[in-house]
């Protein structure tokens, strides 16, 4: 048994932290904006929605759990999705813009974080989409999703 602690760097780290992530999403909103399938699911968004989802994900890809400690964790995202009428339209765009804008601000393009933040993003935008849908399932608080090397984990709807 190895006494020396885990050096392996957390997704959140080895993507450069919460700096890299506010890049992400202030010059992914700004495209989306101007993005005529995303400008109207944004239309009214606050100032400071892309802070926010910036908070998300470092703690979805191991960061400082802030979104949990002062955002209302995953009840409180779930909740901004409901009744949102996501089409699918409008998942692909959003997934399809927000890899563009990894590549723009020069996230890593090594195949594993990729796949890893890919994973994420998929999973991420399937679950807004149930959330906004016509049925979807109930909001409880459960724990913020984290991501990391070569494990997610698993949503199981409850009954």
């Amino acid at each position: 048994m190895s006494t020396t602690p885990d050096t392996t760097p957390t997704i959140y780290e080895w993507m450069g932290g919460a700096e890299a992530l506010k890049r992400l999403t202030d010059v992914f909103y700004a495209h989306a904006l101007q993005d005529e399938i995303l400008a109207p699911v944004f239309a009214g968004m606050d100032s400071n929605h892309p802070q926010h989802v910036a908070v998300w994900l470092s703690e979805v890809f191991g960061g400082p759990a802030d979104y949990s400690a002062h955002h209302g964790g995953h009840q409180h995202m779930a909740t901004k999705h409901l009744g949102r009428g996501i089409t699918e339209e409008q998942r692909r765009r959003w997934v399809d813009l927000l890899m563009d804008t990894a590549d723009e601000v020069a996230l890593p393009t090594d195949p594993e974080f990729r796949a890893v933040f890919a994973y994420y993003i998929e999973w991420g935008t399937r679950m807004a989409l149930i959330y906004s849908g016509p049925n979807p399932p109930p909001v409880d608080a459960a724990k913020i999703p984290v991501w990391s090397w070569g494990q997610t984990p698993p949503w199981i709807p409850k009954s």
